[in-house]
């Protein structure tokens, strides 16, 4: 298996790892001095443990779904629905490797908005969505 592969492989299994509820093995992806920002809350979390505890804490009931993995070499971006207590957010996932474990990722999150209008006759929805 070529690195891309086993990298692809591991931040598959790190979200299926989230969606069963697995914390260890969620958290096996992240190098013990691992970096996690969430930009729109101003957040920073430094180190493995202290992702898994600020993760682990979390009230909500909460689903994956992975809509896509792209990436090669060092740099992979994966986008998720994550759902909380029912409710969507559209989640992208920017992680940067060294030596197969993640040192610095990036999570942004999006609720859903509804359609404009003054685009309906352009747009199409995409697979499994439906538009507003």
């Amino acid at each position: 298996m070529d690195a891309d592969s086993r990298i692809r492989a591991a931040i598959e299994e790190h979200w299926q790892a989230s969606e069963r509820g697995d914390i260890e093995a969620e958290h096996a992806i992240y190098a013990t001095d691992a970096i996690l920002d969430y930009p729109q809350s101003g957040e920073r979390f430094r180190s493995r443990a202290t992702i898994s505890a600020q993760r682990g804490g979390h009230p909500a009931d909460r689903h994956f779904t992975v809509r896509r993995i792209t990436g090669h070499g060092d740099l992979w971006v994966s986008e998720c629905t994550i759902t909380y207590d029912g409710a969507p957010s559209y989640s992208v996932s920017i992680m940067q490797f060294t030596d197969r474990h993640v040192v610095h990722e990036t999570q942004y999150f999006a609720d859903p908005f509804t359609a404009s209008a003054s685009r309906a006759a352009l747009a199409e929805p995409m697979p499994g969505r439906t538009l507003a």
